[in-house]
């Protein structure tokens, strides 16, 4: 049985640097992830891309456009299903107005502990999720690729080595 999430989310590249968060729940984490997430009820795509970056980054989104949409279809036990569709609309972000939060506000279904900018050369696959990685392809190539995968395996990882 299939888990399907669907979000929108945001690449901010700057100085050779991905905007991230540090991800504490589902399957991605005590991974470095994309600031965003799902839309709440009557929500447009870019009210939630806003509204996520902001919640996650302490940040406005001030500029932004679509680069495409992805699914990633990888074996993750979450109640009583086996594997997730997890479908990603992504966007690049131009700009933002204020400076990111490296601790974020707790609140229910918070699953983010803070923003921060990781060099590109940092982030694999040992520590990045899967929206990361792709974005880590865009920044290589310059061209957003809209191709989906099917993985075989995905870790989640069992304890933060964010602090390691």
């Amino acid at each position: 049985m299939e888990h399907t999430a669907f979000g929108v989310y945001g690449i901010m590249i700057k100085d050779q640097k991905l905007l991230v968060i540090k991800k504490n729940g589902g399957p991605y984490q005590y991974r470095y992830d994309l600031p965003g997430g799902s839309l709440e009820m009557g929500e447009l795509l870019e009210e939630a891309l806003c509204r996520e970056v902001l919640e996650e980054t302490g940040s406005k989104v001030a500029q932004w456009h679509q680069l495409g949409v992805v699914n990633f279809l990888y074996p993750w036990t979450y109640q009583e299903t086996t594997e997730n569709n997890h479908i990603c609309v992504f966007y690049k972000i131009d700009q933002l107005i204020g400076d990111i939060c490296e601790t974020t506000i707790d609140f229910e279904g918070q699953d983010s502990i803070g923003a921060l900018y990781v060099p590109l050369a940092d982030l694999n696959e040992k520590n990045a999720s899967l929206p990361v990685l792709k974005a880590l392809a865009y920044s290589k190539k310059g061209i957003f690729s809209a191709e989906s995968c099917r993985l075989k395996d995905w870790e989640v990882l069992p304890e933060s080595s964010f602090d390691k």
